[in-house]
């Protein structure tokens, strides 16, 4: 029996995503997303705030650098990686990501431009999206 792997996250981008382009120009980004839950302790409540490393890979990255910035809900699916580096000083560290497969950028309609979708936008991997773009299947990295 295989194992699941699905991450559901909604919330608030920490900063605007960062933008890179690999070698044979597949795109990326990342950034920060905070979740929030409040509950109570000896009668008061207390929130407490959990960070997520996000990020987006080829169409799915272009249409997130294009639409998501810093202080915007969005509802983000996808899996998580842990993944290990060297530092600068060649001391191995490991870091664990959500690699998100779609998102939906949640609020107002005067958030986005988006033409038909009213009060959401969304974008996956391997769908279209809009009228005239595309988003490629993400592949293996």
């Amino acid at each position: 029996m295989s194992g699941v792997n699905k991450v559901i996250l909604v919330g608030h981008l920490g900063k605007d995503p960062e933008a890179r382009q690999l070698d044979g120009g597949v795109s990326v980004v990342s950034f920060p997303l905070a979740t929030s839950e409040i509950f109570n302790k000896e009668g008061r409540k207390v929130e407490q705030t959990e960070w997520h490393n996000i990020v987006m890979w080829r169409g799915l990255a272009d249409v997130a650098a294009k639409f998501l910035q810093k202080g915007k809900l969005v509802y983000i699916e996808g899996r998580l990686r842990t993944r290990s580096f060297e530092d600068k000083e060649g001391i191995k560290k490991y870091t664990t990501e959500v690699v998100a497969e779609n998102f939906t950028l949640l609020g107002r309609k005067t958030d986005f431009e988006t033409g038909t979708n009213h009060g959401k936008l969304s974008a996956r991997a391997g769908e279209s999206f809009g009228a005239n773009s595309a988003l490629p299947d993400e592949q293996s990295y």
